[in-house]
């Protein structure tokens, strides 16, 4: 494994672009469009004010900056330095921005959700789309590109409204049975559409292309219900995760409950392998060093290992008990994703921070536990291969495959503290994110099986 020397950050604004050639990154108001194979910088954009976001075009000629502070969003384009185009929402505000899957309209989200604006920027015309759900999903476009589902809110009540794509006709529009709607998302296969209820009300139901309800579920009552939701890749399987710490697997025939994941904080089966990070203090040959060490050497040197053991079950993970008088408690399953294989679900459970469950999806059953010694931060699939890399927010990152897990030291000078990281589309490299810096990490393909 190796990594490129360091390079400024801001905001934790970092992003390859979809064909997979560049890497965007911003340092205040600054753009930088670097090539991904020598990170040679090829571009340098200035905004008018420190970026907040940034979005490629799907065919990765423009890249979107938004200010939200500003109501601004500047778009670039990688082929004409010298076009630029910048969009200015006024006194409406800007809350959100996005592409559309053509890659030539901004979809500008005002303040206190007003509206959607629509920017064409072949035409330089303007659409209006009234009455935006104020959600954190409340807009899913198909994988395709060819529809956009949109959650509305008027008179106290919500509705869906699908749109064609490529001239923003509305297809559908229909009320769903939700008492406040909290997200959307498509099946990838582009044919059913997953509406989920606010968390007081545990309900999840899923609509056809033509607006039918084709089913509703819900586990229980009067209780907080769902907390997140991911489709498996190949559209079979809807994953929900909920506040009493369990995953619900749904099946795409008849919608029923196929099976339930538990979270505990004891694993007792000794079926299960719990690989638990354990750290040790490097041993150093002071005879063999010039004193004082240079920095780089000295940071790596006597900076605190770790590796993964296998503990004897049962085990008892760190448990942290959530404060229940207070908004947004930290339990239930807060994130869960599918491998691009479609045969593990990774999960973690809030309330037991420091722990990642891999179950295996085609026997329905938990397969591994990782138990970190810090809080997981975030974890992402390769895009190519069952292979996850964590990060807990301190200078390591973290791998599992089926062969096994590994914990790599960043050796960079400092504090390089990973608090985020991305993948490349080919799966073997990965850019990992500092406060203020990030670097890229070089896997090779037979490290970790």
């Amino acid at each position: 494994m190796n990594f490129s020397e360091v390079f400024k950050l801001s905001s934790l604004l970092c992003k390859f672009s979809p064909d997979g050639k560049y890497l965007a990154s911003c340092v205040q108001y600054r753009l930088i469009v670097r090539d991904v194979n020598n990170l040679q910088i090829l571009q340098l954009y200035t905004c008018l004010d420190q970026i907040q976001y940034i979005e490629w075009s799907s065919d990765s000629l423009f890249i979107l900056c938004a200010m939200y502070k500003r109501g601004i969003v500047q778009v670039w384009s990688l082929e004409q330095p010298d076009w630029h185009c910048k969009i200015d929402e006024g006194s409406a505000g800007l809350v959100a921005s996005c592409w559309s899957p053509d890659g030539r309209h901004i979809l500008n989200t005002t303040e206190f959700y007003l509206r959607i604006t629509v920017w064409s920027l072949c035409t330089k015309s303007v659409s209006y789309i009234k009455y935006p759900k104020a959600c954190q999903h409340g807009i899913a476009f198909t994988k395709d590109g060819r529809y956009m589902a949109l959650a509305e809110r008027r008179d106290c009540k919500d509705f869906i409204s699908l749109f064609v794509c490529s001239d923003w006709q509305l297809l559908r529009h229909f009320d769903t049975e939700t008492q406040d709607l909290s997200g959307i998302e498509w099946a990838p296969n582009g044919c059913v559409l997953a509406v989920w209820d606010t968390c007081l009300e545990y309900k999840i139901l899923l609509y056809s292309l033509d607006g039918r309800l084709l089913s509703t579920y819900s586990a229980y009552e009067w209780s907080l219900g769902i907390k997140s939701v991911a489709w498996s890749p190949s559209s079979q399987f809807l994953a929900i995760g909920s506040y009493d710490e369990k995953v619900r697997i749904l099946n795409h025939v008849t919608w029923k409950k196929i099976t339930e994941f538990e979270h505990p904080a004891t694993i007792a089966n000794p079926k299960i392998i719990v690989y638990k990070e354990m750290e040790k203090s490097p041993r150093v040959e002071t005879e063999s060093l010039a004193f004082p060490p240079a920095r780089a050497q000295a940071s790596s040197l006597f900076s605190t290992q770790s590796k993964y053991d296998i503990s004897q079950v049962p085990v008892s993970l760190q448990y942290v008990k959530p404060v229940a008088d207070r908004a947004n408690p930290r339990i239930g399953i807060g994130m869960l994703a599918f491998s691009p294989d479609n045969c593990f679900l990774a999960t973690k459970n809030d309330n037991i921070p420091n722990s990642i469950w891999i179950w295996d999806v085609q026997k329905l059953k938990l397969f591994v536990v990782l138990e970190q010694l810090y809080a997981v931060q975030l974890f992402q699939w390769d895009p190519c291969q069952p292979r996850l890399a964590i990060c807990t927010g301190n200078s390591k990152v973290y791998l599992w495959s089926p062969a096994g897990c590994v914990s790599v030291q960043v050796p960079m000078e400092g504090d390089f503290q990973v608090l985020s990281l991305c993948w490349h589309s080919r799966g073997d490299f990965m850019a990992l994110l500092s406060k203020d810096n990030f670097c890229m990490c070089y896997l090779e393909r037979e490290e970790v099986k």
